[in-house]
């Protein structure tokens, strides 16, 4: 079964990570970024080998982000971000083909431990299945 595995973070996330402090945690250092990287890396490198990866990015910064709609004339409504009133957004993905529900819980907890600074706000990691027939689960 195909699940999507999710990460969150925050613009401030992102402006942590580039150097910029804030109220919500620590900043982080090349060092640190170097270290995030490379676990990555090796969880990306042990799914593709155990052919349960199918996709996996990471997503620019939430100030990046384009919102579309349409207002009550059916006109297209654009907004660019950052947008402040949401506090979460998704940071990056992997979309994976794993035996069960089990076994992709095991690698959302391995993404879990990824180094970072002291102080710095930890984010759950989130498991979707992908619906995949006609069939939809309430």
């Amino acid at each position: 079964m195909k699940y999507l595995m999710m990460v969150q973070g925050s613009q401030a996330d992102y402006d942590a990570m580039t150097g910029k402090a804030n109220e919500h945690g620590a900043t982080w250092n090349e060092k640190d970024i170097q270290a995030m990287f490379a676990f990555m890396g090796e969880i990306n490198n042990d799914l593709a080998e155990s052919g349960e990866l199918v996709s996996a990015n990471g997503l620019s910064a939430p100030s990046q982000t384009r919102h579309v709609g349409v207002d009550k004339d059916g006109k297209p409504v654009i907004t660019d971000g950052p947008y402040g009133e949401t506090k979460e957004l998704l940071a990056g993905y992997w979309v994976l083909d794993c035996a069960s529900l089990e076994r992709v819980t095991e690698i959302a907890a391995r993404v879990a431990a990824c180094p970072q600074p002291e102080g710095v706000p930890v984010h759950p990691v989130v498991i979707r299945p992908i619906q995949e027939g006609p069939d939809v689960d309430a």
